[in-house]
């Protein structure tokens, strides 16, 4: 079973911003050697996540893993992600799509947030 993984994120009119998803998407795919990766967006950037999962489809790939680039269960992540989702199924009749928790909760966002703080905090 070849495995294709996305990286789904919400997009921004900031060009930037979505550069800066692609740039994590390719570095995680040299640290994790992933050869099927691909990032997506919800909104404003391209590719959305029906083009994304063709694209790993057309590579090779029978299980498709989405992991949400976005810190908290919100709207995006229950309401529209899942029907996304599901109408990859629809299209995709067989492909088992998995999704994954989003980032809030994994022990190291705390180490972050203090690295984050302890770069800027003044120390007395």
């Amino acid at each position: 079973m070849s495995t294709g993984i996305v990286v789904f994120a919400h997009g921004s009119r900031v060009a930037s911003a979505n550069d800066a998803v692609r740039a994590v998407v390719a570095d995680l795919g040299k640290a994790g050697g992933f050869d099927l990766l691909e990032a997506a967006f919800l909104e404003l950037g391209h590719p959305n996540l029906e083009v994304a999962v063709r694209r790993l489809v057309g590579r090779g790939a029978t299980q498709i893993v989405v992991v949400p680039y976005f810190l908290t269960l919100g709207t995006h992540l229950e309401r529209d992600l899942p029907a996304l989702v599901k109408a990859v199924g629809v299209q995709h009749r067989g492909l088992d799509v998995t999704v994954t928790a989003p980032l809030d909760g994994h022990p190291a966002l705390l180490q972050i947030l203090l690295d984050r703080i302890a770069a800027v905090a003044i120390k007395a």
